[in-house]
């Protein structure tokens, strides 16, 4: 008699594209490491100043929006230094624009590693969330160098402690809408590529549309709450108001955020999920 093959790894088609398999994500939690060093690393590597980009890029477009914005054009900062006030809604803004850019690519960009070799495909977005926040991680260690100085120089600034532990939770948030509007592009992409050359102006569409330049303070009641619709302008407002103690702070909009944002990732997951087992088709 024959004796039974014994296998080490035995892989299986999933049949329910509604379900989430997530002991499989962490049994595949080195190769998300090593994506994450992978992603981290590579994007700066062959440029002349290397890492000191992650410090060079929030600064500069905060000096940019502060010449244009404040300097020429005359916006109102809610009474603020305007480098300070960009800088607060850049900084958040940036983590999940390049969360976005980044995941919305995942099936075109590594079609040749997913026709070859197998690992669970929500792999790839989730090491580009991790790898984007040591990024956040050293961008929030400028602003809060130049917050402290403008807290120890400015009487217009004033820090709402008690509320400071909800910065976890809007970095949350932030991460998870940039994932969820990814992830669903990434798996309309593989059969309607025209949203590739769309990705690049909704991202700038929705920064100007979730007051990182405009404070919703000085505008109408009626345009406040088209604002608002947004997901992402309380999330931006909520952050300006813990650091600086201006801007628009309710946590019935935070919630309203908070509650798009899991329907967002669900929905973006089982649409993911439904994609991946024929995507090599259309890619």
């Amino acid at each position: 008699m024959k004796q039974e093959q014994q296998w080490d790894l035995i892989i299986r088609p999933k049949n329910n594209w509604h379900k989430l398999d997530l002991q499989s994500i962490w049994h595949y939690r080195d190769l998300l490491m090593l994506l994450v060093k992978r992603d981290f690393i590579s994007v700066y590597k062959q440029t002349i100043l290397g890492p000191l980009w992650f410090f060079i890029q929030p600064v500069l477009t905060s000096l940019t929006f502060t010449f244009i914005f404040s300097g020429i054009a005359h916006i109102s900062t809610d009474g603020n230094p305007a480098m300070l006030f960009y800088m607060a809604g850049i900084t958040l803004w940036t983590y999940f624009s390049d969360c976005l850019t980044k995941t919305s690519s995942t099936f075109i960009a590594n079609a040749a590693v997913f026709g070859k070799v197998y690992f669970p495909r929500l792999i790839v977005p989730l090491s580009v969330l991790i790898s984007n926040l040591i990024k956040f991680s050293i961008q929030v260690l400028i602003f809060l160098i130049i917050w402290i100085y403008f807290l120890t120089v400015s009487s217009t600034i004033t820090a709402q402690w008690h509320y400071m532990w909800l910065i976890p939770v809007l970095i949350l948030m932030m991460a998870g809408l940039g994932f969820g509007f990814g992830v669903m592009i990434s798996s309309l992409t593989t059969k309607y590529r025209d949203l590739t050359f769309l990705v690049g102006f909704g991202v700038q569409l929705l920064m100007y549309g979730s007051s990182v330049v405009l404070p919703i303070s000085t505008m109408s009641p009626k345009t406040q709450i088209i604002m608002l619709l947004n997901p992402l302008t309380s999330i931006i407002e909520a952050f300006k108001f813990l650091f600086l103690g201006s801007g628009f702070f309710n946590f019935i909009w935070l919630g309203y955020s908070f509650v798009f944002m899991l329907i967002l990732m669900t929905v973006s997951v089982l649409i993911f999920n439904k994609v991946e087992k024929s995507f090599m088709d259309t890619v």
